[in-house]
């Protein structure tokens, strides 16, 4: 009897020990939609689901004895509920709440599997779609403007925003951190021409959410970036039909509507979903110049989901127009916006005037495209499977297939005719080129006023067509409390880049008209064909890389190794000068164009990247991490030079390393992050693009190191009901250690990179009203590397105020809104001219490009 009572203990305890525990459910928001995606864990292990897209979950534990189940998503407040495990199957269905601390949000980019933010070891930050809808209001500058460790210059309008990541040197664009749409970069390689990354692509209120992780910890993903991604991600459809639709109204003649509509495909019961958003706008442009600023886009996907997992078919259509705007003369000692020779304030030296600029060339007559400003025509085709061979072995494989006429047309910023002053007096026009006489007239023939300024400038006509395929493929393996990920990334891109520049006179007025100069000029036209160039690019890239999240009781740890190998073939074309007609007058009778024979050249390179980094939960409410990463960076393929043989230059990795210290905190109403980091780069192809004595460019190359220390620190503090403070500090110490070209740069500050950037934002949100204002600031910043040229600091405010209708006891609401971007029109500089180099002037005129004055919106805004 006491061996038949001991086994009959064994076989109990057996069964206890490796008994599983069923927990299913459903997470909904208050209004009882279910939230797809939705991270469900038991705290403190590796047991927990997502929720699926009827906000279902289901997954089984081998834990036992008390318990927390916790429930996190972006932008709701976490659930936690202490559970008692005994084999007992449990169903617990959660309703969360909006808000919550921006650490506990789910980390959707640049990892393997969803953790919280508070359980990453890197610096990370989310913004849900509320908040995107009342920061983006013209560009991503806009949206970025407030995302800690970067620099968003906003001057140029709708596109092209120029965004610098904390520690590195301002490349243009989105050259450090590329721009991702679900997962998927927008370019895969960069410098195929300078085209930013927002030209092919534009915000709308499809968006659920925006994540930007900063680090070299994000090399391992996906494109891998150097130094952070910014990913965007789509709203999918759930079982429960949506729609949003969005009309808005602002200064300048805007006209705007937006649309989201998702649901079921085939009724309620269909594992098949649909989301489609997109919008049509009229708009003369942040500044008004006379020229088109029309357009639309569409995108949508559809989801099938079978029990091991899903396939997404997603796409984007864009047929749209704005229009860019350069630096322009300014006044020389204050900088501000200057008087024009009518009396009124010059706002932009753009104009329609010139958009009927046409000459005879080799090829025949060239009409200009300058009246579309930058213009993209085409879009994307994505397909996303997911699939799960079982419990501890995923796919995540995407396939991208990208094709777009593009034109990025624009108005620079002077004539860059050697010797000639920006704003210049007839006598002064006249002896800069040499010229004995001269009668200025408006084309109609009536004469210009004698002591009328004269602004000559050049339009840069580019068209850069764009196709690209892309392949990303990741397998995650589970075992035990390792989640190791192997993954594949691959892409074919081929760009075009024909570019023609011709000089025009004007008057110094806002939106000037056009000058002619009697024996000089034909229809306003001074230098026709002042500079031309044709390349085609195309680029090949592929790596491999294994990353590995291990998760312990106290320690959260990510290793990774990433090898990338890429190559490009390069085309230019040669030029000459042709006569072309015989108008009589000297400078028209030549025209710089292609001569049809074409320099080609191959490069290629390859390097490695490795990533340390590491968590240790100090206890529930403060972790400290560290990252450590060895990273490199392809040089810009349309920055390769050819020597007078035809052989292209190096073609070397520029190497990153990067390193970070700090600790995340998140108690009751208040979170908040600090970290020291360091950035290395080494041998940087820097390149600048300045003017030539004939009005065309010269491309100088620089090969430099650059270091840089800092800090930053984030916070959000709920500190009374429905009021919340956040914001961000960061510092950064930065330096030129290393020039080739000129070592007297070595010890200045990084060009257009401040020292300090700072955001604060006050938020009011009740069930029926809401009001937030955001102020940001950027220090002050040299406009070059030898920092002769500093701009001063730049404070802007944005403020966004609504009102909830209830239309129904659906949740069918209106909201009636207004949003002020630069609440107070303050003043400043974004950057002076690069294509001036060091040769700025300061004395009469400056210049400059201002941010954008002044822009109110109203809203209205239907859910149902």
């Amino acid at each position: 009897m006491k061996k038949i009572l001991l086994l009959f203990v064994l076989l109990i305890s057996t069964i206890t020990v490796f008994s599983q525990t069923e927990i299913n459910g459903k997470v909904t928001d208050d209004s009882g939609v279910p939230i797809i995606g939705a991270n469900i864990i038991i705290k403190e292990s590796t047991s927990g689901t997502n929720s699926d897209f009827d906000g279902n979950y289901n997954f089984s534990t081998s834990l036992t004895g008390s318990q927390v189940i916790q429930v996190s998503y972006l932008g709701y407040l976490t659930y936690e509920k202490q559970i008692s495990l005994d084999g007992t199957t449990l169903t617990i269905n959660i309703i969360l709440e909006e808000g919550g601390s921006a650490l506990d949000a789910v980390v959707l980019t640049a990892t393997s599997t969803k953790r919280s933010q508070k359980e990453t070891p890197m610096s990370i930050t989310s913004i849900g779609a509320k908040k995107l809808a009342t920061v983006n209001t013209s560009s991503q500058a806009d949206v970025l403007r407030s995302i800690p460790g970067i620099t968003a210059e906003g001057g140029g309008g709708e596109v092209a925003s120029n965004i610098f990541v904390r520690g590195l040197p301002s490349g243009g664009q989105y050259q450090f951190n590329p721009l991702q749409i679900d997962g998927m970069p927008v370019l895969s390689t960069f410098g195929l021409n300078s085209s930013a990354h927002d030209v092919y692509f534009r915000n709308d209120i499809g968006m659920k959410s925006l994540e930007f992780v900063r680090g070299g910890s994000s090399i391992l993903y996906g494109v891998g970036s150097v130094a952070g991604i910014i990913n965007y991600t789509s709203v999918t459809g759930s079982s429960q039909s949506k729609t949003t639709l969005k009309t808005e109204v602002a200064s300048n003649s805007r006209y705007k509507a937006d649309f989201v509509t998702s649901g079921p495909l085939g009724g309620e019961n269909s594992n098949t979903f649909y989301a489609i958003s997109g919008f049509y706008r009229y708009d003369e442009g942040p500044l008004k110049t006379g020229l088109p600023t029309e357009g639309f886009q569409l995108r949508g996907n559809i989801k099938h989901v079978t029990d091991k997992g899903s396939i997404t078919f997603s796409g984007q259509w864009i047929d749209d127009a704005v229009q860019f705007f350069l630096p322009y003369p300014l006044e020389g000692g204050s900088r501000k916006r200057p008087t024009g020779n009518d009396g009124q304030e010059i706002f932009t030296l753009q104009t329609a005037a010139a958009s009927d600029i046409s000459y005879a060339t080799p090829d025949g007559i060239y009409n200009s495209p300058i009246e579309d400003g930058v213009s993209t025509l085409g879009g994307y085709f994505l397909t996303n499977f997911k699939h799960r061979f079982s419990d501890d072995l995923k796919l995540d494989a995407k396939l991208r297939y990208s094709k777009y006429k593009h034109q990025f047309n624009l108005f620079l910023d002077g004539s860059g005719v050697s010797g000639a002053k920006a704003v210049e007096t007839q006598q002064e026009y006249l002896d800069a080129r040499g010229l004995t006489s001269g009668d200025f007239t408006y084309l109609n023939g009536q004469p210009l006023a004698s002591n009328a300024l004269l602004f000559e400038n050049r339009i840069l006509d580019r068209s850069r067509p764009l196709q690209e395929l892309m392949a990303d493929i990741k397998f995650t393996k589970t075992a035990g409390n390792h989640n190791i990920t192997f993954g594949t990334f691959m892409s074919r891109s081929e760009g075009g880049d024909f570019n023609v520049i011709t000089n025009y006179l004007g008057e110094y007025n806002d939106r000037p008209e056009l000058i002619n100069v009697s024996g000089y000029s034909v229809n306003g036209v001074t230098n026709r064909g002042t500079a031309y160039t044709n390349r085609n690019i195309s680029s090949n890239k592929i790596a491999v890389f294994v990353a590995d999240e291990l998760k312990l009781d106290r320690w959260n740890l990510d290793f990774g190794v990433r090898y990338e190998r890429a190559s490009g073939d390069i085309e230019v074309e040669g030029t000459q000068s042709y006569v072309v007609d015989n108008t009589g007058i000297a400078n028209l009778d030549n025209v710089t164009w292609g001569n049809g024979s074409f320099t080609r050249g191959h490069v290629s390179a390859d390097d490695f990247a490795v990533v340390v980094a590491g968590l240790y939960k100090i206890n529930d409410d403060l972790s400290a991490y560290g990252n450590f990463s060895r990273g490199y960076f392809f040089p810009e393929l349309r920055g390769t030079q050819f020597d007078d043989l035809g052989n292209p230059s190096s073609y070397d990795t520029e190497k990153i390393i990067q390193g970070e210290l700090g600790v995340k905190y998140s108690k009751n109403s208040f979170s908040g992050t600090a970290a020291l980091y360091s950035v290395s780069l080494k041998d940087r192809r820097s390149i600048s693009f300045v003017n030539a004595p004939g009005g065309g460019f010269i491309e100088e190359v620089d090969t430099q190191d650059t270091s840089t220390f800092g800090f930053e620190g984030t916070w959000n503090w709920k500190f009374a009901d429905n009021f919340n403070f956040g914001g961000s500090l960061t510092y950064q110490d930065h330096e030129i250690t290393k020039s080739e070209a000129d070592s007297e740069l070595e010890g200045n500050e990084l060009r257009r990179q401040p020292n300090l950037l700072t955001t604060f934002s006050l938020d009011y949100v009740t069930s029926k009203f809401d009001a937030g204002v955001v102020y940001n600031y950027t220090g002050k910043k040299f406009s070059n590397d030898s920092n002769t040229i500093e701009l001063d600091a730049i404070g802007l405010a944005s403020l966004n105020l609504g009102y909830t209708f209830e239309l129904s006891d659906d949740n069918e609401t209106l909201r009636l809104g207004a949003q002020v971007f630069n609440l107070f029109n303050s003043d400043g500089i974004t950057e002076g001219s690069p294509r001036l180099g060091n040769n700025q002037t300061e004395e009469e005129f400056f210049v400059g490009r201002p941010v954008l004055p002044t822009r109110v919106f109203f809203n209205a805004t239907f859910n149902f």
